[in-house]
């Protein structure tokens, strides 16, 4: 799938990942989590088994990603997380575009659903762009930033 730069959009499963696929992928989620965030933590985890993962490439360059997790992952809904775009290409629109076609995805994958996500507090109006709404939840602490929980229902 292509968008108006032809970047190639892919959302695979965790065992169709090729290896290189795989390295990129996590390799992007380190530069944004560990270093740029200063969150030293294991981001790979058991869920990535079970996620499908979004990947936005420019080439041979992975410059987006996100996990989408079937529902009883992390939450009763599906989720999305790991949500990440590289530093070449912030302020053009893929982080929008990411979002888009990660809900593209999941209404291809899963229909109709509810999906819940931990973001990150200072995205909050980010994400209500995409109709996601903050839950009763107060903001809590996940590696010292401040998150909040929000929930996306369909139409």
């Amino acid at each position: 799938m292509f968008d108006q730069k032809n970047r190639v959009w892919q959302c695979k499963s965790f065992s169709d990942l090729s290896a290189l696929e795989l390295h990129r992928l996590l390799s992007l989620r380190a530069a944004v989590f560990v270093v740029e965030q200063n969150c030293p933590y294991l981001d790979p985890d058991s869920k990535d088994e079970h996620a499908f993962h979004v990947m936005a490439w420019d080439g041979i360059e992975m410059v987006a990603c996100a996990r989408i997790l079937p529902a009883g992952i992390s939450y009763d809904e599906v989720s999305i997380g790991r949500v990440a775009t590289s530093a070449s290409v912030r302020g053009s629109g893929v982080g929008k575009m990411l979002m888009t076609k990660t809900m593209e995805f999941i209404q291809n994958l899963f229909g109709n659903v509810p999906v819940k996500i931990s973001a990150q507090s200072y995205l909050q109006k980010y994400y209500e762009g995409y109709g996601f709404l903050r839950t009763e939840k107060k903001e809590y602490l996940e590696d010292d930033i401040p998150h909040l929980e929000m929930i996306y229902y369909s139409k």
